[in-house]
């Protein structure tokens, strides 16, 4: 049993060094970024915004949409009833005198579909003909100044079918829950990168040529589904087209959560996860299980075997180097994130001490996660019951 061990360990060794490495190229990929001079490619452009509800700072983050450096777009906002909260500060600002690039529409009920995906649907329909590029972005997403160009540039190229930003997490009274979920999500933010083959969209802050939109008739993809940027990702990967990660697109989310909305917003994710993508799912799952099991076994065999032996200072050996190299990569995450969330730097220097003892914890957070998607295909997602009975079929419980 003990030579089992050893190989899980080394495996667990050998994963997290390659995790470091993939931190320090993540830093570089940034610096790079934003190394890149201005770009002219500024099309006109339809950014939709789907609400539904309030979220924290919701006012900040609709005028951060229009108060973007871009040269000619719209925003179209859309919400699926007139009574929802968001939509007496909309109508305060869609309607401001002197104003005619903005539109509020009431996308209908989804019957088949997440009401995210429906009010998207609804809202491409109302997009300006001119307009070359369709831009998303979530609503509790607080994009900088430059994020619209930042993200349409790459989009010059025709190789790339797609770009996209990612969320951080920030919350306003820290609290565990709070700091756990920005480490949570951290860890996939920093699987993006110079990879653009292995890239994923995100919903949040993603960017499409309208043409290829249409060609792709992701419209009619989305139909029965509840994620888009799965959907979006799958249709990329099928066309053989790039996806391309913008740093400068990555955008603040502000809130605090409970224990209760960090495990229902983590779970809901790895369950969307393994319906839309299960190969992402699986390696979720082996990892955190391989993380948990040898380093439990490690802590059990410094405490209860007998001391100076072999298989004790193997395992105080594997506890030192995972540590280093998985503080040495939340430490170098967070560098990468300063570069481009700067404004925000007391707020993120202030989430270093969590970062860097909080990962022991995250992969038990992953596990279990990953193992509630085992066992569920339904999430509640702001108010509504999904069953995910496949990537294009979806029931609708209740409302």
């Amino acid at each position: 049993m003990i030579f089992i061990f050893y190989i899980l360990a080394a495996v667990l060794v050998w994963f997290s060094y390659k995790s470091f490495r993939g931190g320090i190229a993540y830093l570089k990929y940034f610096k790079r970024e934003l190394a890149k001079s201005r770009s002219a490619y500024t099309p006109f452009t339809t950014v939709i915004a789907p609400y539904k509800g309030l979220d924290d700072g919701l006012e900040g983050n609709i005028l951060a949409l229009l108060e973007q450096d871009y040269p000619g777009y719209e925003t179209i906002f859309v919400v699926d009833a007139e009574d929802d909260p968001a939509v007496s500060i909309l109508n305060n600002l869609v309607t401001e005198e002197g104003v005619d690039r903005r539109k509020l529409v009431i996308a209908p009920k989804a019957t088949d579909s997440s009401q995210k995906v429906e009010n998207l649907r609804e809202a491409v329909l109302h997009a300006d003909p001119q307009s070359k590029v369709f831009v998303f972005v979530d609503s509790d997403a607080r994009p900088n100044k430059h994020w619209l160009r930042s993200l349409i540039a790459p989009l010059e190229d025709e190789n790339i079918g797609a770009s996209t930003g990612y969320r951080w997490f920030i919350a306003n009274t820290p609290t565990f829950a709070s700091e756990l979920l920005s480490i949570w999500n951290a860890s996939v933010a920093s699987s993006l990168g110079p990879n653009t083959k292995s890239n994923f969209c995100w919903g949040g802050s993603m960017a499409i040529r309208c043409d290829l939109f249409e060609r792709l008739k992701i419209r009619e993809e989305w139909h029965g589904t509840v994620s888009d940027d799965f959907t979006v990702t799958r249709a990329m990967n099928a066309a053989g087209l790039q996806i391309h990660f913008v740093p400068q697109a990555i955008t603040h989310s502000i809130g605090t959560s409970t224990l209760r909305d960090l495990f229902e917003f983590t779970t809901r994710q790895m369950k969307i996860t393994r319906v839309y993508a299960q190969y992402l799912w699986l390696l979720s799952f082996f990892g955190s299980a391989l993380f948990c099991g040898v380093i439990i076994a490690a802590f059990a065999i410094v405490l209860f075997s007998p001391q100076n032996t072999l298989s004790v200072w193997i395992s105080l050996l594997v506890l030192v180097l995972v540590s280093i190299f998985s503080i040495a990569k939340s430490t170098i995450r967070l560098q990468a994130i300063l570069l481009v969330l700067g404004h925000h730097a007391p707020q993120i220097k202030r989430q270093l001490f969590a970062h860097n003892v909080l990962w022991l914890v995250t992969p038990a957070l992953f596990l279990v996660n990953c193992i509630a998607a085992l066992f569920s295909r339904t999430i509640e997602w702001r108010g509504t019951v999904y069953v995910m009975v496949s990537p294009q079929k979806t029931n609708i419980v209740n409302k």
